[in-house]
């Protein structure tokens, strides 16, 4: 019964993340890191096939793998979060709503910027990666 609910949850939480890629609002990053806890603790083969998505790839591998990211993926990471969430504040209907979303960016900046650790990436290693991609 628990390895249901935790690849149920699993999948839940993959396909919000999912909509997160295409929606500003909602975050992509933490649904992927619960979908691969509900998918570690629950099914090998949908922890496998999670890892294996690219959508994985971009947004949580660094991460998951080191427990830090390399300091130019984290500004271009800022780069996004900047471009989308000023779509965001100038679409936003009520400046409550607005005022959230600021104070939601320095948040996620303060977190990419001083709570992740930056990892020192060697060039030859960065090469042969986007080689293989």
């Amino acid at each position: 019964m628990k390895r249901y609910f935790l690849v149920s949850v699993g999948v839940i939480s993959f396909l919000l993340g999912l909509i997160g890629v295409m929606m500003p609002i909602l975050p992509t990053t933490p649904f992927l890191l619960l979908a691969g806890y509900c998918f570690a603790h629950s099914s090998s083969k949908f922890n496998d096939w999670l890892k294996d998505t690219k959508v994985y790839q971009i947004y949580v591998s660094d991460y998951a793998e080191t427990k830090s990211i390399p300091k130019n993926k984290k500004w271009k990471i800022l780069v996004n979060i900047y471009i989308l969430m000023s779509i965001s504040i100038l679409l936003a209907p009520f400046q409550p709503v607005k005022i959230m979303l600021v104070v939601l960016t320095i948040a996620l900046t303060v977190g990419v910027l001083f709570v992740i650790p930056n990892r020192e990436v060697h060039l030859e290693t960065e090469e042969k990666k986007t080689e293989i991609h």
